[in-house]
């Protein structure tokens, strides 16, 4: 009776940290995707141009991007579920400053907030589960669960944005992490046991700052300078800034004994391609669908809500289709499934670039489903690719380093795609034109990166090419929903 007791407690305990890093990690995705449809609002309401939207939005993917690994290692060493809850505060009181924001500026700052907040809030999520299932296939089964139902909130994003958005207005999208961070913190402080990793590395504090202000002062020159000047000299000043600070960046990492990114790694030309072509599905996705939204309601004269739900195609096709990317790479190899992927949504981005005001719809969602289908291929593998290429010890890492180049490639795209429409509205040309340019060179990289995988996507030594594709993440890697979901895969 008493070992029943146990077991049933224990069950019991599980069921509430599943439900809680589950939670928690469907708050930051929902974050993702329910900003989008609430762009073009937030542009009328706040008076700014299409520049104040792209800070809106790579304000917050920047220091995700930039401080991931960092999060994870802070998890391990100061205590995992102190992080968490420190995470969930952080992105929680964010939230309510970006709802309660008066201008531009404060809801960026807001953002900044927020990102740090996620950047320590997802990882400490994942190694709090970990840490929860030391038996391999229990773990493996718990973050199939965590994957799938945080990855709910990618799907909810633009529907919930949409309905937020045109019922209360932009602020209403931010208010509605108030509740789910109340209840986390709660939950949490109750349930949560504490965990730590004696054995953690140090926190690579140099490279961190470096990596944080030398991709700020490269995100800084391509959106301003479409509106400035692309020779004025605060933009030439805030590349040749960035040039320096990475470089200085790449110099720290080389000399430490344990750098935040050990560039050994990119030896490994099977590392090295896979970050490479996730960068570009980055770049690609988060920049085309950071227009998604604005092309319907002010190229096509959409409501907000209708926009929101019109958006819901590539979403949706990532959620359905993402859990079958790890076994399709398991079955066919890395490379077969990742340039069919990245040719699919090169080929729907191009797609997309000839649409136009008086498109009907329904010659319209089959284009944003391939994007979504097409992407949903590249993810899962890319990830396994990256972890395959290095030893099990590093699986977290790679997987770390993984997620970090994706969102480095959204912060990219969102400031490039944009600066291809303002360049091209300040050469006279439409908002619909600008649109297009961008759509299609989106699609166009997309396409030439399909062709760099099918050459190269593979091991540097012949006799590894035929290592088993499906190795798992370290469950205590920094993993969003897309790339946990090859674990998700395996567990089914």
């Amino acid at each position: 009776m008493t070992a029943s007791h146990t077991a049933l407690g224990g069950r019991s305990n599980r069921a509430v940290l599943l439900t809680v890093t589950c939670l928690g990690q469907f708050m930051v995705l929902l974050d993702n995707t329910i900003v989008g449809a609430a762009l073009p609002d937030m542009q009328h309401r706040l008076h700014t141009e299409l520049t104040g939207l792209q800070w809106i939005v790579d304000a917050y993917v920047l220091l995700v991007a930039m401080l991931l690994l960092s999060g994870g290692i802070f998890a391990d060493r100061f205590g995992r579920k102190r992080v968490y809850l420190t995470g969930v505060a952080v992105f929680t009181a964010a939230s309510v400053l970006c709802s309660l924001a008066p201008s531009l500026g404060w809801l960026v700052a807001g953002r900044v907030l927020q990102g740090i907040g996620a950047a320590a809030l997802s990882p400490a999520s994942l190694a709090l589960l970990a840490a929860a299932h030391p038996v391999p296939q229990e773990r493996i089964k718990a973050i199939g669960l965590w994957a799938g139902l945080s990855g709910i909130g990618l799907a909810a994003g633009p529907v919930a944005g949409g309905v937020l958005t045109d019922a209360f207005g932009w602020p209403a999208i931010f208010l509605v992490n108030l509740p789910i961070g109340v209840v986390l913190l709660v939950l949490g402080l109750r349930s949560l046991e504490e965990a730590r990793n004696p054995s953690a590395s140090a926190i690579d504090v140099p490279g961190t700052v470096l990596s944080v202000l030398g991709v700020g002062a490269l995100t800084y020159g391509l959106i301003e300078g479409g509106a400035r000047g692309w020779t004025s000299p605060v933009i030439l000043e805030s590349f040749a800034a960035a040039a320096v600070l990475l470089a200085v960046f790449v110099a720290v990492e080389a000399r430490r004994s344990a750098p935040m990114l050990p560039l050994r790694l990119f030896r490994q030309r099977l590392f090295t391609v896979s970050n490479t072509a996730m960068v570009v599905v980055g770049f690609a996705l988060m920049g085309s669908s950071f227009f998604f939204s604005q092309f319907f309601v002010y190229v096509q004269g959409s409501s907000v809500l209708r926009a929101g739900l019109q958006t819901l195609p590539t979403t949706l096709a990532m959620v359905i289709v993402s859990p079958y990317a790890g076994r399709l790479a398991a079955r066919y190899g890395f490379r077969i499934v990742v340039t069919t992927g990245l040719a699919l949504a090169g080929l729907g981005l191009l797609a997309l670039g000839m649409v136009h005001a008086d498109t009907g719809y329904g010659n319209v969602w089959w284009r944003l489903g391939v994007v979504g289908i097409g992407f949903a291929l590249t993810m899962s593998p890319l990830t396994g690719a990256a972890i395959q290429a290095v030893g099990p010890q590093e699986g977290g890492l790679a997987s770390g380093i993984s997620s970090t180049t994706r969102q480095i490639g959204a912060v990219l795209g969102v400031a490039v795609l944009g600066a291809v429409v303002r360049t091209r509205q300040s050469g006279g040309a439409s908002f619909e034109a600008g649109l297009d340019s961008a759509f299609t060179a989106a699609g166009a990289i997309t396409m030439v990166t399909a062709v760099f995988t099918g050459l190269w996507l593979a091991r540097s030594k012949p006799s590894e090419d035929s290592a088993t594709p499906g190795r798992s993440p370290d469950p205590g890697a920094v993993t969003t929903s897309d790339e946990a979901n090859e674990t998700s895969a395996k567990s089914r």
